[in-house]
């Protein structure tokens, strides 16, 4: 009977299945899902984080040229909705599992189309989709917990950040939505609902044909529901960047003006803004 009961504590120890029932105990490394917007489409990022507790962690625990899940408990997966570049190599749409080997100058970052697998347990080169390698990170502040986060995100970039020990490493990933997104102005232009304040936002920001965004802020200026310090705003922001300072300034006046009487003092502040540098 002792080596019955054993040999079940061992099952429930080391096979999740047998757990996933019931979950009884706090996990000792918990789970975090991260869900970052990026372009038009959206990465997911699944993991779990091992602390430190006192230990030594990259060439100890986790040694050097070894392959790790990058976490805990399950493989860490990354899906992307939309194809991305990550340190400039194509990787199209669909769920992968991240693995990487730590290194103390380099890492090896692992992309594996075996999305979800128990640890590094069953890991097979074979099915890696993409390997590439990045500067080991020396980190000041020690990291307690392993953190995987997204920084210095925009529309067309962000960087994933592995922290873990006084060790860190990061990837660039890019997104190419440009001709989608003019296609989609171009198709919903013809539409009833034209998407006048979205495109011109979009052809100011990536320098596309003010022209164009100008006849855009003209109607905008036309629309009766639509706030008229925004239109304003917007309008004297296209003007001034085609050149036409004194129009800018005093289409900016009247947003100014219009914001006043709103309460609007965001509103204000921005078309001012347009103001002082209409005036340099």
């Amino acid at each position: 009977m002792k080596k019955i009961l054993l040999k079940l504590g061992i099952l429930l120890f080391v096979c999740p299945a047998f757990n996933s029932y019931a979950q009884l105990t706090p996990q000792p490394s918990s789970a975090q899902t991260l869900i970052q917007d990026f372009g038009l489409s959206k990465i997911t990022l699944t993991y779990s984080r091992p602390n430190i507790k006192g230990r030594k962690i990259f060439g100890n625990m986790e040694p050097y040229g070894v392959v790790w899940r990058t976490g805990a408990n399950s493989a860490t997966i990354i899906k992307f909705t939309d194809a991305v570049k990550i340190n400039g190599h194509d990787v199209p749409a669909g769920e992968y599992s991240l693995f990487s080997i730590p290194g103390k100058r380099e890492w090896v970052v692992i992309l594996n189309k075996t999305a979800k697998q128990w640890g590094a347990y069953n890991y097979r080169q074979a099915d890696d989709y993409l390997r590439f390698t990045v500067k080991t990170e020396k980190l000041k502040k020690l990291t307690e917990t392993m953190t995987l986060a997204f920084e210095n995100v925009t529309p067309e970039a962000c960087d994933l950040h592995m922290m873990w020990e006084h060790s860190g490493f990061t990837c660039h990933l890019t997104i190419d939505d440009d001709a989608k997104i003019m296609a989609g102005i171009d198709s919903a232009m013809n539409t009833a609902r034209k998407p006048y304040y979205e495109a011109i936002i979009y052809y100011w920001n990536h320098d596309k044909d003010m022209g164009k965004a100008l006849v855009w802020a003209n109607e905008l200026d036309k629309a009766t529901n639509f706030p008229p310090y925004v239109s304003k705003l917007w309008h004297a922001r296209v003007l001034l960047k085609k050149g036409d300072k004194a129009a800018a300034i005093k289409m900016a006046q009247d947003g100014v003006d219009i914001a006043k009487k709103e309460k609007s003092d965001e509103y204000v502040r921005l078309n001012s803004q347009v103001i002082a540098e209409a005036g340099k």
